[in-house]
């Protein structure tokens, strides 16, 4: 017998074979494979802004206890718990997820602390049996109040582990961080944002829930990414904010330095989000290898843990450093482009969101958590409070307590003869008979009475907000500043307007810190080599940076950005020369052309390029004013100690002259152009305020140390000097602290005064009175002069709103909401 007659064929029945439509079967599976996508694993839920394994992750470290303030466990171990119990995919999917968390140049605040090798921009990060990992301290922010029935639970993948739906999420996590996912048939990318300007703008949005789009970007200008850069093109960015879809460019952080005696290089200190210094030298040589970069003659990755990224780009000689780095932004990675689209989940369902809906979802589950966290802690209060009563009845009656007990045969029947005897309750009763003898002292009693009436205070309290959406919204909002306080850093991402200069077919966008300059020249051949001597305005912006502003016009005062306030500007060329005097008296003499060259637009005027000046200095004593040192200008100057001096036209033919004598301990509170028909302003840190002719002090050399101009109290010094011609347009403002507290800190009040309110006085007088001081204020912790309507900011660059003009010339303050740090 054959061997294929040995094997019979099973029957099989009709009733076990089914027909089905194959297109309507693939349509449904696909659809459900979709759906499992895109809720599963791809897009991100809008409240909490994390996907499902990122969730999981957090939280199961949360369960196993892998806060901060512990020890780091291997990755590996992290993986094997979340895969077993919470997310039953790939664990290679799972460390991918981890390590993302932990990546601060992936994250601007990183979820997770890693400790070992997890990976680079050019290399990837070592197997999950090398690294360990811990809960990062903003980790916290988004698991607190996971026990007090903040959030709802579902099963997990099994029926026997319990995972939160959502994280109770402190601060907009899908701002912050971001998100980039590809799901089926939609994906998502969202760029990172800084902590600070996102809560601003949160607590903005509950306290205006009508506000606009342009009124949240007053807070939130731009994305702030994890590894700084340069963003150019602030269209895009509203574009995506107002509708959810924009695209803007990123480019690096370049400035230009002299590398060696005969050479110039470009110095790369920062990159665009995700481009590796490998992937920027290779795109580098092979342009050069191939023709299309020239002026190029060597290029050095100096990258180490100390000093940060480091890429030196040798400069032939005879080749514009500024025109190459435009060439570099053409045909590298050092110029690079984001796609903005915000694509989250909102109550289940996938939805494009703007900035307002990103933000309204996130304050509204924060209202959420909130109230059910105060819920639950009310239910804990009067659960404790009703056995506290039941307690205290025991107390009071201990000897009754203790005689029914002793005479009751069980437990059953003492719990009933108690509740019959004192009128309890069942748990009263229960919680009694449980209680430990020591409990019932004397000194326990007092304890039970003071706990009684806190939780009375308690109760009422959680009452009160639960019935009041303004102290909800208060509390919410009080929340939010403590998590700023705590985990807010400075912005890292620059922020340009694009510069829409046509060259041929091609755009050339805005500089980022060197020169828009064409890449070519007319006829497309060789690059241009000569900076022209053109007109230029050359500022000293707020934050000590200088930079020269094309077109020989000088800045008009009005509306600007908190990184755009300028404190003094100076017309001139390219290639001329100026001096920027500093603190300590000395005037440097500087080339106009090492500045950087910034764009002036109708919109509007960015400074944030500008490079500060204590790098081109060499010291690190503040700018305060500009000089022209070929100028017939006569300048005037104060100093802390109050003595004024005005300086006549004399400068040495050297690269330092000092412009004051100056005694130990003296330094300059301020300098600027001078002439006789000006008014000199002294604001000191005892609130007076002294203003005198300038035609009062007589021009004196550059080594004299000056004259008398404000008497200062015991104690108080010169907080700022200024020197300006006095119209309906000049303004004081004045911030007083607290006493007591560190210079810098402890503001409470802040006045807006007309200058004109306040009478000219003699040379070497006291003043007058600015502000009056409340209870609990000793100084003035910041003054401001000028003619022009003053703007406030914070550390991190916010806006400040300050108070409206005040007509009163000795009148107190207004208080201050945020700190201000700037005013200009």
């Amino acid at each position: 017998m054959a061997k294929k007659d040995l094997v019979e064929p099973l029957p099989v029945a009709d009733e076990d074979i089914s027909e089905i439509n194959v297109s309507e079967e693939m349509r449904t599976s696909f659809l459900e494979y979709a759906v499992s996508v895109i809720y599963a694993r791809a897009l991100p839920d809008a409240r909490d802004g994390l996907k499902p394994v990122q969730r999981r992750i957090l939280f199961q470290m949360d369960q196993m206890g892998l806060r901060p303030d512990k020890g780091h466990v291997k990755s590996q171990r992290v993986v094997g718990e979340v895969m077993g119990k919470l997310h039953p995919h790939g664990d290679s999917a799972i460390y991918e997820a981890l390590v993302r968390l932990a990546q601060p140049f992936n994250l601007r605040l990183p979820l997770v602390d890693g400790h070992g090798n997890f990976g680079s921009l050019d290399d990837g990060p070592a197997a999950a049996r090398y690294t360990e990992a811990r809960m990062a301290p903003s980790a916290l922010d988004l698991v607190t109040g996971l026990d007090e029935d903040t959030v709802e639970f579902v099963p997990n993948y099994d029926n026997q582990f319990m995972q939160p739906e959502v994280l109770p999420a402190a601060f907009p996590q899908l701002l912050v961080n971001g998100a980039s996912g590809i799901a089926v048939g939609m994906a998502t990318n969202i760029a990172p944002h800084n902590l600070a300007e996102t809560i601003a703008a949160s607590i903005h949005l509950i306290e205006h829930p009508d506000a606009t789009v342009a009124d949240l970007m007053r807070f939130v200008p731009g994305p702030d990414l994890p590894e700084g850069g340069v963003i150019v093109g602030l269209d895009g960015i509203k574009d995506a904010y107002e509708t959810g879809r924009g695209a803007f460019k990123t480019r690096a952080k370049v400035g230009v330095e002299r590398v060696s005696a005969r050479k110039m290089g470009l110095i790369v200190t920062e990159l665009p989000y995700m481009v590796g210094p490998e992937k920027v030298i290779e795109k580098i040589k092979e342009n050069v290898n191939a023709g299309r970069l020239k002026g190029i003659s060597s290029v050095q990755n100096l990258t180490d843990r100390i000093h940060g990224l480091r890429l030196v780009i040798e400069i032939k000689n005879g080749f514009n450093p500024e025109a190459v780095l435009q060439q570099l932004y053409k045909r590298t990675p050092l110029e690079d482009s984001f796609s903005i689209n915000a694509v989250a989940l909102v109550n289940g369902q996938p939805r494009t969101l703007g900035l307002k809906d990103m933000l309204s979802v996130f304050v509204n589950h924060r209202l959420d958590v909130t109230t059910r966290r105060t819920k639950f802690r009310l239910g804990k209060a009067q659960d404790r409070l009703h056995l506290v009563e039941g307690l205290l009845i025991a107390v009071l009656d201990i000897d009754d307590v203790i005689a029914i007990i002793r005479s009751s045969f069980d437990v059953e029947t003492a719990r009933e003869r108690l509740k019959i005897a004192f009128d309890l309750t069942d748990i009263q009763a229960n919680y009694i008979l449980e209680l430990r003898l020591r409990r019932l002292t004397k000194f326990s009693r007092i304890e039970l009475e003071n706990e009684r009436d806190e939780l009375h205070a308690t109760i009422a309290h959680l009452e009160e907000i639960l019935s009041d959406p303004v102290m909800l919204r208060g509390l919410v909002i009080s929340e939010l500043r403590d998590v700023a306080q705590r985990l807010a850093t400075p912005r890292r991402t620059l922020l340009l307007s694009s510069a829409g200069a046509e060259s041929g077919n091609e755009a050339t966008s805005g500089a980022a810190l060197a020169a828009t300059l064409p890449a070519t020249s007319k006829s497309g051949k060789g690059m241009d080599l000569q900076i022209p001597d053109d007109p230029c305005v050359v500022v000293l912006s707020s934050n000590g940076g200088l930079a020269r502003i094309e077109g020989g016009d000088p800045l008009e005062p009005g509306p600007r950005a908190s990184h755009d306030g300028w404190i003094a500007q100076l017309s001139s060329t390219a290639r001329s020369q100026i001096a920027v005097v500093t603190a300590d008296g000395v005037a440097h003499r500087i080339e106009v052309v090492d500045l950087p060259a910034l764009p002036r637009f109708d919109t509007g005027l960015s400074l944030a390029a500008a490079t500060p000046a204590s790098l081109l200095l060499h010291t690190n004593s503040p700018a305060i004013g500009l000089l022209d040192p070929a100028s017939d200008q006569v300048y005037a100057m104060g100093t802390v100690h109050g003595t004024v001096k005005r300086l006549k036209p004399d400068v040495l033919a050297r690269d330092e002259w000092e412009v004051i004598t100056l005694d130990d301990g003296d330094r300059l509170v301020g300098f600027g152009p001078c002439a006789d028909d000006y008014d000199l302003v002294f604001v000191s840190t005892d609130a007076q305020l002294l203003r005198t002719p300038a035609s009062k002090v007589r021009p004196q050399g550059r080594t004299a140390a000056g004259m008398a101009g404000m008497k200062l109290n015991d104690g108080a010094q010169a907080l700022g000097f200024w020197a300006l011609s006095v119209s309906s347009d000049s303004f004081v403002v004045t911030v007083a602290a607290a006493e007591g507290a560190l210079p810098g800190t402890g503001q409470t009040t802040a006045k807006v005064t007309p200058l004109e309110l306040y009478p000219v006085k003699g040379r070497g007088g006291q003043g007058v009175r600015a502000q009056r001081f409340l209870r609990g204020e000793d100084r003035i912790d910041l003054a401001w002069v000028g003619d022009r309507r003053p703007r406030g900011a914070s550390a991190d660059g916010s806006p400040v709103d300050l108070p409206d003009v005040d007509e009163r010339r000795d009148g107190s303050g207004t208080p201050v909401v945020l700190p201000i740090t700037l005013i200009g």
